[in-house]
Parts: structure tokens; sequence; C-alpha cells
């Protein structure tokens, strides 16, 4: 668990190297500690890691030193207990959601009574500070302080993050979700997408292969993968192109209807609306799997069967009419 602390901490357990920069500590030495601790480093902080095992971590940052607390596992924890007036970032994140009963911030904050606790920078990976690819990156902050949060917001700043404030430190488990989310704004589109694909090629797997086979007893299965797919894939990109472009359609009427455009729409239109880049971006590959399965269609083996049988029926119609 990395975690980083503002304030007086540093001065009073350790020794701050002489950088001329405000003092930081990063507690935990794993990717993300050391990561950040260079990236403040090239910001103008000094660093000062607190590490269980100093002597057995991996390379430090060129500037930072590494510190263990004296006294003891037991006098360490009493002394980080008792302080007061420090800033507390908790970058920890879970490995599922309802891992805990309490969000890491809010048991944080228990803990160290005397600080300040703020929940943030969880969002950030280790390559991304590693590589400096933070440049137009949001980091979400809540806490309870709000003279906390302004101190870390201004470190956000110099990291180069534009800060969004969550509010209060109970918004703590929501953020701490955030990094086990996965595409949250593709879910909608791709089941919309999904449900629209299994529809119609359930249909029209009824409709012209196993009505042929039951009324006709013709076995034209082997049309499955590829003819019939390819009927599929132009309906659901029309569709999904229709629902991409429908939403804008429906928030002008709503707006004309009111009379204003300063009105919120209903939440069900809004996260429509929301969505209409992945709607259209699904509704452009169906479209691009059309293109490549129609071209795929005129190499398979029954098409150029038929194709060659109807030139043969062709040269031989044309060859009996001239032999009469």
């Amino acid at each position: 668990m990395e975690s980083l602390s503002l304030g007086p901490m540093c001065a009073a357990g350790a020794a701050v190297p002489q950088s001329g920069g405000e003092p930081l500590c990063v507690f935990g030495t794993g990717d993300l500690g050391r990561s950040l601790g260079q990236r403040l480093l090239q910001c103008g902080y000094s660093v000062v890691y607190g590490s269980r095992r100093p002597d057995s971590c991996g390379p430090i940052p060129l500037g930072a030193q590494v510190t263990e607390e004296e006294g003891g596992t037991e006098g360490s924890w009493r002394e980080f207990r008792q302080r007061k007036e420090d800033v507390l970032i908790d970058l920890s994140n879970n490995l599922k959601k309802g891992m805990f009963p309490d969000a890491n911030a809010e048991y944080l904050q228990r803990l160290v009574p005397g600080a300040a606790v703020v929940k943030g920078l969880n969002t950030l990976s280790a390559w991304a500070l590693q590589n400096g690819l933070l440049a137009g990156k949001q980091a979400f902050l809540c806490g309870d302080s709000a003279e906390a949060k302004q101190a870390v917001s201004q470190v956000c700043t110099r990291l180069g993050l534009s800060v969004l404030d969550k509010g209060s430190l109970s918004a703590s488990r929501e953020l701490e979700d955030f990094p086990l989310q996965l595409f949250p704004q593709w879910r909608l589109p791709l089941s919309i997408a999904l449900g629209l694909t299994a529809f119609f090629y359930f249909h029209l797997l009824i409709r012209d292969v196993i009505y042929a086979y039951v009324e006709n007893g013709k076995d034209i299965s082997y049309r499955i993968m590829i003819s019939l797919a390819n009927k599929v894939f132009p309906i659901v990109s029309l569709v999904m192109l229709s629902l991409c472009y429908l939403p804008g359609v429906i928030a002008a009427f709503i707006q004309l209807y009111r009379g204003t455009k300063y009105r919120r729409f209903p939440d069900w239109l809004d996260r429509w609306m929301l969505c209409r880049k992945q709607i259209g971006l699904l509704a452009l590959g169906f479209a691009f799997l059309h293109a490549i399965y129609t071209f795929i269609i005129p190499i398979r083996y029954a098409v150029r069967h038929k194709l060659i049988s109807r030139v043969v029926d062709e040269v031989l119609i044309i060859y009996l009419f001239f032999s009469r």
C-alpha cells in the first residue's frame, strides 16, 4: 500500500535531502511509490521513502532517501498514530469490489485521527508516471479537510494533472472502484450491439435456413457462417448508426418543447448521449466486417462452383443452339 505524506512529518521522522524543495514522504517502495517519487523529484520536491525493508527494496530514484522508523514495529506504529497536522494521501486500491467493509481511506483516517487523509492519485499507473504521460490526465480527490485537499491539489497541479474534487472522504470507495472498472462507457453500447446481432442472426437463421430445410428439404447450412453473417452485419450497422444520431434529435425536440437549453436532460437520455461515440464506432466496426465478408464470399468454394456451373450451362446452351 503506497501513501504520500505532506507536512511536518518528514522533518520529525527523518533527515530530508538537501535539494531545496518541499519535503514529501512516500510510504512504500513498490513500483507506484518509486515512480511517484521520481516524478516528484523532477517537479522540485524533496522525497523521503519510508520502507519496512529499506535494504531489500527496488532501485530508488537518484536524490531520494530511504528510511526506517526507529524503535521497532510497535514504537513506529505508536509514533505514526500520534502524528498531528499531517496530510496523508491514500493511493491504495483493492483487488476487487467490496473486498473490505470500509474504504481504505476511511480506515486510514480512523487509524490516524490527528492527520487529514485525502484519497487521490489512485487512478495513476506507475508506467504513466515513469514516462511522463500525465498531460491532460485527471486526478480525483476526496477528503474532509478543505485545506488538505488544497495542498494536494497544488501537488497535482505541479505534476501536470487536472484536479476534480469528489467531495468528502465518504466518496473514497467510489474512487477506489474506478481502477476496477473495465471500459464502463462501452458496456451499454456493447450490450445493444450483441443483442441486435443475436436477434437478427437467429431471425435470419430460422427464416432462411431452418424454414428452407423444413418446407423444401434443402440443406443450405453451409451459408450460416459467411452468407448469413454478412446479412446481419449491415443491418446492425445501420441500426447502430441510427441510434448514434437519434438522441441528438430527441434532445433538440425536448429543448424546443421546454423553451430552454439550460435544463438537465432525463437520466436515460443523458446516459444515451454520453455513449454516442462508442455506438458510432461499433456501427463503423460492423460496416467494416460487412466489407470484409463481401470480399470473402466470391472466393468461397460454393460460390465458385455455382459460378462455374452457370458458365458451363450457358456454354452448353450456345453449343446446342449452333449445332442444330
